[in-house]
């Protein structure tokens, strides 16, 4: 089952996930993320930009009840590692490969929950490969293509729960707010007590109303 450069990390009790050592691999950034999402019974969920799947598996080992859950991936390698991790850990969902701002109108108002750890860094290439490149930087698709993407894909009523750097707080919730998402949870999230945090956490509502809940400071 598994191709060159790849191993197996556990993730979640006994279940394992396909990585690649030469791409880009999961973060504590993904499981922070399923975690803080939180599920209805019977969700159609779906990952957007879902790389290896880490953050759409984690939700559903730790939501069970959820009724289907869709990920999308632009990257094949990427996808084609998803589709061996859920068939090795007996998971049943969907895989697409395509780009956000592609995909299909059969999926129009079709989710109540998305989850997306996106690309969240503005500069430019350095020393990483394209793959691992876009992974990390808005180098295919910005931070308004996910919220286009976001409120064409979700029911009404329908949740995203998102993260982002802390530094561009300001920015999610201005963009979120301008596509018809409305923030009702967030969460800042810092590396020790004290320190200035590193990473920020929303949940944002399709037609929603402006009341957003300030969660803690979470340190990880």
């Amino acid at each position: 089952m598994l191709k060159e450069g790849e191993v197996l990390e556990e993730f979640f009790e006994d279940k394992k996930i396909i990585q690649n050592v030469n791409l880009y691999r999961f973060t504590s950034d993904s499981i922070l993320l399923s975690r803080f999402a939180r599920a209805k019974f019977k969700d159609n969920v779906a990952d957007f930009c879902s790389g290896s799947g880490v953050v759409g598996f984690h939700f559903l080992c730790l939501n069970p009840q959820i009724k289907s859950l869709t990920l999308f991936e632009m990257q094949e390698s990427l996808a084609d590692m998803s589709r061996r991790t859920a068939e090795l850990n007996g998971f049943s969902c969907e895989i697409v490969n395509c780009k956000l701002q592609d995909i299909g109108r059969e999926y129009d108002d079709k989710f109540s929950l998305i989850l997306c750890n996106p690309p969240y860094e503005r500069s430019g290439f350095e020393n990483a490969s394209f793959e691992k490149a876009v992974c990390r930087k808005e180098i295919t698709l910005t931070l308004p293509e996910i919220a286009d993407a976001a409120f064409k894909k979700l029911k009404f009523g329908g949740r995203l729960a998102i993260l982002n750097r802390a530094d561009r707080t300001a920015e999610l919730l201005f963009v979120l707010k301008s596509r018809g998402l409305e923030p009702k949870r967030m969460q800042l999230v810092t590396g020790r007590e004290g320190a200035k945090p590193y990473l920020v956490m929303v949940e944002a509502v399709k037609g929603g109303k402006p009341d957003i809940e300030i969660l803690p400071t979470l340190v990880n």
